[in-house]
């Protein structure tokens, strides 16, 4: 397996997300390191929070297993049952289908890191806890159904 040079990965400041829920994400850079090495099926990303920036909105899978390890600075991990603060080498782990959000938050005065990785059929969507959106294949939707209007750039 070649080594990764982390420099050559483009590092990312988007979202997907639609109006207004992309606000929160002006503060994460993302360098997707599974797609820039070919991975088909692992996801793993390198991120970078900055001060006050969120990892994602509130979110779960329906068929995707999550995995993170801090890597440096502290980051809040916000779930159901409540709030965790991670340090460098704190491990979490989410597994598909439980429907518990996460979401992490940079409430420091200093930039932090962490790996993400993932597994699963993203395909099978998911939901957010504290907003009206799901994500599915056709992209993000009320819980209702009703799809979102694009985002105007």
């Amino acid at each position: 397996m070649p080594k990764i040079d982390l420099d050559a990965v483009p590092q990312l400041n988007t979202t997907g997300y639609p109006a207004p829920f992309h606000e929160q994400m002006a503060g994460r850079w993302v360098r997707r390191l599974g797609t820039h090495a070919g991975l088909t099926v692992l996801g793993a990303s390198h991120v970078v929070l900055k001060p006050g920036g969120w990892s994602s909105q509130r979110h779960w899978h329906e068929g995707e297993d999550e995995f993170l390890v801090m890597l440096a600075g502290e980051a809040v991990l916000i779930e159901d049952e409540g709030e965790t603060i991670l340090h460098p080498g704190d491990c979490v782990a989410w597994a598909m289908g439980v429907r518990n959000g996460h979401h992490l938050v940079n409430r420091s005065d200093a930039d932090c890191t962490f790996l993400c990785f993932s597994a699963g059929e993203r395909a099978a969507g998911g939901g957010y806890s504290d907003i009206d959106m799901i994500f599915t294949t056709q992209g993000y939707q009320h819980r209702d159904g009703t799809p979102y209007p694009p985002r105007e750039s």
